[in-house]
């Protein structure tokens, strides 16, 4: 096992302007389970392939251990890859495929077979060691591609978006598997992904990129609760935040015309002026039963038996022209909790569940450790005093 220090890492691509990678500064502890997402284009790929030697470093540093290895082999760097396409020798059966690599590095036959039915047995693959891969699931291939690399015994698994050819209940299934036998080695994981879903519920701390520059690395609640701007605040979470553009006034904001308290400090404001974007997630929004609150057009209520999801639309704004492109209120209701479409409710939050951003920097207003706001009439309570 090792550490893992990316220290001002990029990657240009021949003829790119810009970097695919920019200055990434990363520290992977020991043992841990570091997830890196983002949207498509945003660097992770290529990071992950910086690490493993499949993509050359333009400039910085790559650490694995107090080892430099940017300009080392990738043969050299005990490292242990597992792709998304499996990338198995299909005229092998599964043992062959989980010892290969053992056989060329002149490891014996003999320890070869212990280590691969050791890793078999861990990976409930042991009845399988006589098939080839055409004649096994996608999952259980998947699982053929983990043993290849846990019977190596790297210091660092590399895991590309390995679960983007499973279906659906079958990745949820298999992220499990993961993200359990990654604790029981503890090989220090760096696991690449598309699904924020798959980044939340594996990874001891999560990196979030785009446009090739790291925004946030934290764990993965601390993103959830404390998204650092407006790009975190909307990929993070779903069904995604709601984000609502407001104006600031002397004594706070406004939404569409509705007064907004924003009990922060004069010093979170300095340099703020203009439009702030006031973020809520769907579960901290409720539906007022006394008339105040911001008023909110239904427009459809999603049931999903446990839980049920209210969009809509705030009436003080235009549907054409909000933030998402679509509705721009998503409110978590109670599963028998009935709407009908096309009434108007009014929604409050819970001053310390909002979130204020600057809408033209992204970036958070204040700390949401000592600020809070109040939509729609409810009140806020900043340092013993009240504000409404």
């Amino acid at each position: 096992m090792a550490t893992v220090s990316f220290q001002n890492a990029s990657r240009l691509y021949p003829g790119a302007t810009t970097p695919a990678v920019d200055k990434l500064n990363l520290e992977i502890g020991d043992g841990e389970f570091m997830v890196l997402v983002g949207p498509s284009g945003c660097g992770k790929s290529t990071s992950l392939r910086m690490l493993a030697g499949l993509e050359e470093v333009t400039e910085g540093q790559i650490f694995i251990g107090d080892r430099d290895v940017t300009n080392i082999a990738p043969k050299d760097r005990d490292i242990a890859m597992v792709f998304q396409n499996y990338a198995l020798y299909p005229h092998m059966t599964v043992a062959d495929n989980m010892g290969f690599a053992l056989k060329l590095a002149g490891v014996s036959k003999e320890d070869r077979a212990k280590r691969v039915a050791e890793a078999a047995e861990l990976l409930g693959l042991s009845e399988f060691l006589d098939r080839k891969p055409k004649a096994m699931s996608g999952g259980q291939r998947q699982r053929v591609a983990m043993g290849r690399a846990i019977v190596r015994s790297p210091q660092v698994f590399c895991m590309d978006e390995p679960l983007s050819n499973l279906d659906a209940k079958l990745r949820v299934t298999t992220r499990t598997q993961i993200a359990s036998l990654q604790q029981r080695l503890g090989t220090t994981t760096v696991y690449v992904t598309h699904d924020q879903v798959e980044a939340m519920t594996m990874g001891d701390r999560v990196a979030l990129m785009k446009d090739g520059i790291l925004q946030q690395v934290d764990t993965p609640l601390a993103l959830y609760d404390d998204p650092a701007n407006l790009f975190v605040a909307g990929f993070i979470g779903s069904p995604a935040m709601n984000l609502l553009e407001g104006q600031l006034t002397e004594s706070g904001a406004t939404i569409g015309g509705q007064p907004i308290s924003l009990p922060i400090t004069a010093q979170d404001r300095a340099g703020h002026t203009g439009s702030v974007t006031i973020g809520i997630r769907p579960e901290d929004l409720r539906i007022s039963d006394n008339g105040q609150g911001l008023p909110v057009k239904v427009l459809v209520t999603e049931e999903l038996g446990a839980d049920a999801y209210m969009y809509g639309c705030a009436e003080t704004t235009d549907a054409a022209t909000t933030l998402a492109g679509g509705p721009d209120v998503i409110v978590r209701v109670g599963a028998r909790h009935h709407l009908q479409k096309g009434s108007t409710v009014r929604v409050t939050a819970d001053p310390k569940d909002i979130h204020v951003f600057d809408t033209e920097t992204g970036e958070r207003v204040g700390s949401r450790k000592t600020s809070a706001a109040s939509v729609g009439g409810s009140t806020a309570s900043v340092g013993g005093s009240t504000a409404r």
